[in-house]
């Protein structure tokens, strides 16, 4: 039995599936995980997400709006907007942001969200859009 914590996430794939579980050896840096389900444990190759959501719990708030833009009181990183191939924009604040590899780590603009960071995949992005943290982005008309 390993002392690694495990971690509670989300995987969201390319295909539109959702995955809820935990995972004990996901590394940025690795193209494959596993991802324990509960009654099974399986390999997740990483080019196949669109992003690892690592959760506070999973139950969430089904009745909570998470806030687009940037909410949390971060004083290092910079800001980014990243805009889905799927349409979907997430805000938040990298300390990593790397063109190369298979993605990027992001912290939630919304601090009362679920998330407490999200690792997104570099292939699933159609934008990626970062400014210093004075900076800021133009408004992005709300779809509802």
């Amino acid at each position: 039995m390993s002392n690694r914590p495990e971690n509670r996430v989300v995987a969201r794939f390319l295909d539109g599936t959702t995955v809820r579980g935990t995972t004990i050896d996901f590394s940025p840096s690795r193209r494959h995980f596993h991802l324990n389900e509960g009654s099974s444990v399986f390999e997740v190759d990483i080019a196949k997400l669109k992003a690892l959501f690592f959760v506070r719990d999973f139950e969430g708030n089904a009745g909570y709006n998470e806030k687009k833009g940037f909410f949390a009181r971060q004083n290092h990183g910079k800001k980014v907007m990243i805009q889905f191939k799927d349409r979907e924009v997430l805000f938040g604040y990298t300390l990593s942001y790397t063109s190369q590899g298979f993605g990027f780590f992001v912290f939630p603009g919304d601090p009362e969200c679920n998330n407490e960071k999200v690792f997104v995949v570099h292939g699933s992005t159609e934008s990626v859009k970062l400014t210093p943290m004075a900076g800021s982005f133009p408004h992005i008309p709300h779809s509802g």
